[in-house]
C-alpha cells in the first residue's frame, strides 16, 4: 500500500532549497482572486510570479470579466503594498505580474462532451483540470519559466492528489518543473477567507462551469 503524501512538506523542502541568489520565474494559474490571495501572500517571498490567468470554464462572459476584474485589482493592491518604504527588506515582496489566457468558453463546452451527467468533482472535473493545467505548462515552457503550479488545490472542493497527479506528468512532457501542494493545508484556506474580506474581494459561489451552477442551484433550491 502506497504511503499518503504530505505536499505541504514537499513544497516545504522545495523552498528550503531554492538558495538566495535569484528567485526563480513561476507561472501560476489562478482559478479566481479569492484562491490566489494566500497564495500570492505565501509564495511571493521566494518567486517571481506571474499569474496565469485562464478559465475557459466559467461559461458567462459577465462573470469572467467580473472575475478577473478582482484578480488585477488583488494584484495591484499587493503590488502597491510591496512599495512601502518603510517596510524591512524581509517584509517586501517580489511584484506580481499577470498574463491573460485567451477566454473561449467553446473550448470547455468542446472538451466536456460525452461527461454533461458526471457528477462534480468526479472525470468531468479532472478532465477540465488537465486542460487548464496542460494550458499553463505550455506557457511556462514557452516563456522559460522554472516552475509552474496552481491555486486550485487551496479549495477543499477540488482534488489535491490528482491536480498533482497531473502536474507531475506534465513536468515530464514540457520540462518544466512543477511546484507541488495542497495550499488548503496550515490554514491556507482558512487564511483566504480572511484576505477575501479583507480586501472585499467577490467570492463566487461555483466554480464557474453550466454545470457547476446547476449543482449550485439545486443546493439552493433546497
Amino acid at each position: 500500500m502506497n504511503a499518503v503524501r504530505n505536499y505541504q512538506k514537499e513544497l516545504d523542502k522545495v523552498l528550503e532549497n531554492l538558495g538566495t541568489d535569484r528567485a526563480p520565474r513561476l507561472l501560476l494559474h489562478s482559478c479566481c482572486a479569492p484562491c490566489s490571495s494566500y497564495v500570492l501572500e505565501y509564495l511571493r517571498q521566494y518567486f517571481q510570479i506571474t499569474v496565469f490567468y485562464y478559465n475557459p470554464n466559467i461559461s458567462l462572459e459577465e462573470e469572467y470579466q467580473k472575475r478577473v476584474k478582482e484578480q488585477k485589482r488583488l494584484i495591484a493592491s499587493y503590488n502597491e503594498q510591496g512599495k512601502d518604504k518603510e517596510k524591512t527588506t524581509a517584509e517586501k515582496r517580489y511584484p506580481i505580474r499577470i498574463l491573460e489566457g485567451e477566454y473561449d468558453p467553446k473550448e470547455f463546452l468542446e472538451m466536456a462532451k460525452g461527461m454533461e451527467e458526471c457528477p462534480e468533482g468526479g472525470k468531468r472535473c479532472f478532465a477540465c483540470y488537465e486542460m487548464r493545467l496542460g494550458k499553463t505548462a505550455r506557457t511556462a515552457a514557452e516563456g522559460n519559466f522554472e516552475y509552474f503550479t496552481t491555486t486550485l488545490t487551496i479549495s477543499p472542493l477540488k482534488n489535491a492528489i490528482k491536480l498533482n497527479e497531473i502536474g507531475e506528468r506534465l513536468e515530464k512532457e514540457y520540462g518544466v518543473k512543477w511546484l507541488v501542494s495542497d495550499f488548503k493545508k496550515r490554514d491556507g484556506y482558512k487564511r483566504s477567507i480572511e484576505l477575501s474580506k479583507e480586501y472585499k474581494l467577490y467570492r463566487q459561489d461555483y466554480c464557474g462551469c453550466v454545470y457547476s451552477r446547476r449543482e449550485s442551484d439545486k443546493i439552493v433550491e433546497k
